[in-house]
């Protein structure tokens, strides 16, 4: 009985997002999305590695079932397109004819800010990669659709970008309390040198057309469980992992303020998800949560992993925070976006109807 409210359930959004698209006019021009696994929406599907997430249970509760999502249902771009009245972004790697004016996704899993992280697990498309593949995109791609350099400018100056990268960076690279021997530096300066290149690939996507972008924090990773699972910690987070990324997070702040500032007609936001997952985690009755510990799918590694294919997870995923060992359920993503859209306090100094506005 639950199953069949479940289905009918992800069959009326699907349905309500198709009345909209239809019914409504879109918002802005388009919606990039830029990233890692919790982006990703299926480019890892066609790439020769072993982070995919093409496989029951995955999906279970998206109207396309396991369509390469890291989670249950809808990635936080997703929830976004669907108040910007867009289609969802589809997967790069997936379009064979004509790109869609509407945006799309270069999210990949496992990839992070500097170009080695991922590749212990196969390939991947880096930070840098996926700007590579925007630049294609805008040079060969959308000069069609525009008569004149001026179109295609006004067309990406208002489009929404959104970006999430650098929780691999520091889950392939850490070591508690120090970062690995790999990069021989100090939580400091490793994150010194993520934002060092962060910015870099920013001036790149401002230079490429790119106006509107909205940053998100790194989570605390720490709270995840890869790392209570793996330390044996029963709702509590690891501290020294979470006092490593915070360092991320404050320079985060700076840099993008900074590149504000420099980058002419630039407005990049940033999303404050850190202090959201620690909320939901603090305050989970508040947000519907009845376990903020453990993954609702079995997942490979006791709890610290992904999900193994085809085994039956938690009857009830709105009720938990995780789906597997890295990433949260569809109602988080839920969430988070409505915040980031509507108040400027959690994705400042810009929400996205704010950015929309401008």
């Amino acid at each position: 009985m639950r199953s069949n409210l479940i289905s009918s359930n992800v069959f009326l959004v699907a349905f309500l997002h198709i009345f909209l698209l239809i019914h409504s006019k879109p918002l802005v021009p388009a919606l990039y999305v830029f990233g890692d696994s919790l982006f990703d929406s299926g480019n890892n599907n066609l790439l020769p590695t072993v982070a995919k997430a093409n496989y029951p249970p995955y999906g279970q509760n998206f109207v396309d079932h396991f369509t390469g999502r890291f989670t249950n249902g809808r990635t936080l771009p997703d929830f976004i397109a669907e108040f910007l009245h867009l289609p969802y972004p589809p997967p790069y790697l997936s379009i064979r004819e004509s790109v869609k004016l509407t945006g799309l996704n270069y999210a990949s899993s496992a990839c992070g800010i500097l170009p080695e992280t991922g590749s212990r697990y196969g390939k991947c498309l880096s930070l840098c990669d996926q700007i590579d593949l925007f630049r294609w995109t805008i040079e060969s791609k959308v000069p069609s659709h525009f008569k004149g350099s001026k179109k295609r400018s006004n067309y990406l100056a208002k489009s929404i970008f959104m970006v999430t990268i650098g929780s691999n960076d520091y889950i392939q690279n850490l070591e508690p309390p120090l970062l690995s021997r790999s990069h021989d530096c100090d939580p400091q300066t490793f994150a010194q040198l993520l934002t060092d290149a962060l910015s870099n690939n920013f001036e790149r996507l401002y230079r490429l057309g790119a106006r509107k972008i909205v940053m998100f924090e790194i989570a605390p990773l720490g709270c995840i469980p890869h790392y209570t699972r793996k330390y044996e910690l029963k709702g509590k987070c690891h501290h020294e992992t979470n006092q490593i990324v915070s360092y991320f997070n404050n320079m985060l702040h700076a840099t993008l303020k900074n590149l504000t500032s420099t980058l002419q007609g630039s407005m990049f936001s940033l999303a404050r998800i850190n202090s959201l997952v620690h909320d939901y985690i603090t305050n989970p009755s508040k947000y519907g949560y009845t376990d903020t510990s453990y993954p609702c799918c079995t997942t490979w590694g006791n709890g610290t992993s992904l999900c193994i294919p085809w085994l039956v997870p938690c009857p009830n995923p709105n009720e938990h925070l995780f789906w597997d060992g890295y990433h949260n359920t569809e109602i988080g993503n839920s969430i988070a976006a409505s915040l980031c859209f509507n108040d400027s306090e959690f994705c400042t100094p810009f929400s996205i109807r704010e950015l929309i506005q401008i």
